[in-house]
Parts: C-alpha cells; structure tokens; sequence
C-alpha cells in the first residue's frame, strides 16, 4: 500500500507542475509512479510473469523520461514503450496461447483503428514506425484479453490485465491524436492518468496472479 501512496503522491506532484507550467517538477515527478509500481511489484509472486511485467515496467520507465525531456525524443521514446508492449506480450503469452478470435478480433480493430486514424493525417516517415507499433500494441491487447477465461489464471489478474492494456492503447491512441490529428487542450491529463491507470492495472495483475 505504502508505494501505492508514493505514487499517487508523484503523479499529484507531476499533475500541478502541469497544471502550472512548472517544467522541473514535471521531470522529475513523472517517472515516480512507475518507480512505486516497480517496487511495489516486489510484493507479486516470483516468475517469468513478474519478470516480463517489470522489464515493460523500465521499458516504459524510459520511455516516459525520452518523451518528457526537453527535445523531440519522440521515435526513441516510441521504441522504449514498443519493448515495453513486447515484454507485456511476452508475460501473456506465458499463461495463455489459446487463439481466442473474439479477443483477436478486437484487439485488431483497435490497432487499426488507431493506424488508420493517424495515418489519415499523413505520418510522413513515422509511417512504418507507427505501423509497426500498433501491431504491437494489437498482439499486446490481443494476448492480455486471451487470458481472460483462461484455466488456472485468476479472473482478478485477467481482468486487471486486460482493462490495463485496453487504458494503455487509449492512452497511446490519445498521444498520436493529439500529435498528429488535432491537439486538443485537455489531452496531457487523459493521456497520462489512462497511462498510469494501465501500468498500474497491468502491475496489479502480477500481484494477483497465482502462483505456478
């Protein structure tokens, strides 16, 4: 619970120097919540699974800092939250790898539908990048979703997990909305609390998770 607080306390810190403009409370507030859910992941049942979460957990870590620095990052950070998507995908693969078509064919409408929305705005030479990261984050959402129903994993876990990566594609959805089609003024704050509510839901289901 105590890293729980710790990070509701960084992302208050990071929402008022937003709020306010302030850029170095922003830097250095913005990685914390993710530090706490790394910590606080110690307390999960030791595996592969625990192990693929936290390596997306610092994948993301990096990404967040690439993106919040004070010069266009935004491809190194797109790379850092894509190994981050690869490590979530691998964690999920690790319980389940049933087909799951229902799950497959929703993941995949979401992927691309964010392709094909950002891509109508011209991406230029993001274009195979982008490309490529919302086939990631499709298996990613595809895989987390198969788990739900799945024999011995904890429908408390599956559920965690999949409204996590579901938060996380919004999330995402949001930055290349925001960046590509139309800014829009209260896009920083949903584009964030989405963010930290699917790590912390993907966090979550490590904790949850039985022990194999």
């Amino acid at each position: 619970m105590r890293w729980l607080i710790v990070a509701l306390i960084g992302a208050l810190a990071f929402l008022y120097g937003r709020a306010s403009d302030w850029a170095q409370p922003c830097l250095l507030a913005k990685p914390i919540p993710v530090i706490a859910l790394l910590l606080w992941l110690r307390s999960a049942p030791a595996g592969l699974y625990r192990r693929w979460i936290s390596l997306g957990l610092l994948c993301s870590l990096a990404g967040d800092m690439l993106l919040e620095w004070p010069a266009d990052l935004f491809v190194f950070g797109l790379g850092a939250f894509l190994l981050g998507h690869l490590a979530y995908l691998f964690a999920y693969l690790g319980d389940s790898r049933r087909l799951a078509p229902a799950a497959l064919l929703l993941a995949a409408a979401a992927g691309a539908g964010m392709f094909t929305t950002l891509a109508s705005s011209g991406l230029g030479p993001l274009l195979i990048p982008v490309a490529v990261y919302a086939l990631a984050i499709s298996a990613m959402l595809w895989r987390a979703l198969a788990r739900i129903g799945t024999p011995g994993v904890s429908s408390t876990s599956a559920w965690l997990a999949a409204g996590g990566a579901a938060l996380f594609v919004l999330s995402d959805s949001l930055i290349g909305i925001n960046r590509f089609v139309t800014p829009f003024v209260t896009a920083p704050y949903a584009i964030i609390l989405s963010y930290w509510l699917g790590q912390w839901g993907i966090a979550a289901s490590a904790i949850h998770r039985l022990p194999r």
